[in-house]
């Protein structure tokens, strides 16, 4: 019977320098690794116009239901100035009981936790299926990977019953918090077109900068929400402002801005959309300027109501690390906008406070744990 250790697992995974989209051999790695304990694994690469392909991996013990579903993802960031690492990041190392490199955290031990535990559940008699959903593009523009998989798995009508999503959900230490939502995200690329002309004769033109400069202050000035009972309160930042010009006697034909709101579930992004382009019509109009508005949504808001998998999942993290876990939605997006459209799903993996940084790293108790609360998971679920 093969069994995975958890700290192998991770620090195999680490070594591939899969920054996203590269998969690096990640996939292959993991589907030879879950085919060994009995998975059929289906690599799925998806490519669209203007970016570039991306392989994720859909692997299941078993055929019947419910359909227990881990998803993750193996794409890393970047790591930086490499010699700014106590070790190289793409071979990760041992140091004062933990394990350093990318990944570390966000995400690739997690996945390996929940390889380990599932070697080891897998001996015991379950009614039901376990899956995995990983993805090597969740750390970019996600187009290509859960998205596309979730669409796949509809396609096939492949029912999943709860997913749990790894994540980096706890602040400083593990058994902290739960995601069980997380607010949407809508990025608007505004542009405010007006009329060139010399500063000196600025009758024969007109400023964009004067109308842009009114609608951001109206849009930040902008009352969105007091937060709800599960939800943080929305709000809108502006994150470029940017006037294209090299002569400083010229008034410039063009003006721009970018900006982006993290919204609850009191508005949509189509509700928020209208509310925009009220302010810039009606602004447009006054300084008889013309406007373009560019807008992208990562994901709606959204919450997965509380039910007995929920609390069964509390319970368990809070029997193994001795802390309750918070039912939050704070955070940014993640992979699980995707997937609570096919199942109920929640988050909880590792300690993130050094994700993205220099030095990544998880404590190896940490690791050892999680594993341990994953198995428990895995165990008391079929129960249910």
């Amino acid at each position: 019977m093969i069994t995975f250790n958890e700290l192998k697992l991770a620090k195999e995974l680490m070594k591939f320098p899969s920054i996203t989209p590269v998969d690096a051999g990640t996939m292959n790695f993991l589907a030879r690794k879950l085919k060994s304990i009995g998975f059929k694994c289906k690599i799925l690469e998806f490519k669209s116009k203007n970016s570039k392909p991306v392989k994720n991996l859909y692997a299941k013990l078993g055929r019947s239901r419910p359909n227990f579903c881990y998803a993750g993802h193996t794409d890393v960031v970047p790591p930086g100035k490499i010699n700014d690492w106590s070790v190289n990041p793409f071979k990760p190392a041992v140091k004062n009981n933990k394990l350093i490199g990318r990944g570390a955290n966000d995400m690739k031990a997690s996945i390996a936790c929940f390889i380990a535990a599932v070697s080891k559940f897998r001996s015991k008699k379950f009614k039901g299926s376990i899956s995995l959903l990983i993805t090597g593009d969740e750390e970019g523009i996600a187009i290509n990977g859960t998205k596309r998989v979730v669409k796949y798995l509809r396609g096939k009508k492949e029912k999943i019953n709860f997913c749990l999503v790894g994540e980096p959900t706890n602040q400083n230490k593990l058994g902290e918090m739960i995601k069980i939502g997380r607010r949407g995200s809508i990025t608007g690329r505004l542009t405010i077109i007006g009329t060139q002309g010399h500063v000196a004769y600025p009758h024969r033109a007109n400023n964009p900068s004067n109308a842009i400069i009114k609608i951001l202050k109206k849009i930040k000035e902008m009352k969105l929400d007091r937060g709800t009972k599960n939800f943080q309160p929305s709000n809108l930042e502006i994150t470029k402002i940017n006037i294209d010009n090299n002569a400083d006697n010229v008034i410039p034909a063009l003006a721009s801005a970018v900006f982006n709101i993290r919204f609850n579930d009191k508005h949509s992004s189509g509700s928020l959309k209208r509310k925009l382009n009220n302010i810039f019509k009606s602004t447009a109009k006054k300084t008889k300027c013309k406007f373009k508005i560019h807008y992208e949504v990562s994901g709606e808001a959204f919450l997965t109501k509380p039910n007995k998998t929920t609390y069964m999942i509390q319970n368990t993290i809070k029997k193994i690390t001795r802390i309750k876990p918070k039912l939050s939605t704070t955070g940014g997006t993640s992979d699980a906008r995707f997937i609570r459209k096919i199942a109920p799903c929640l988050e909880f993996g590792l300690v993130g406070k050094t994700m993205h940084k220099i030095d990544e790293s998880v404590p190896l108790s940490d690791l050892k744990k999680l594993t341990n609360i994953y198995l428990n998971i895995l165990e008391n679920y079929f129960r249910l």
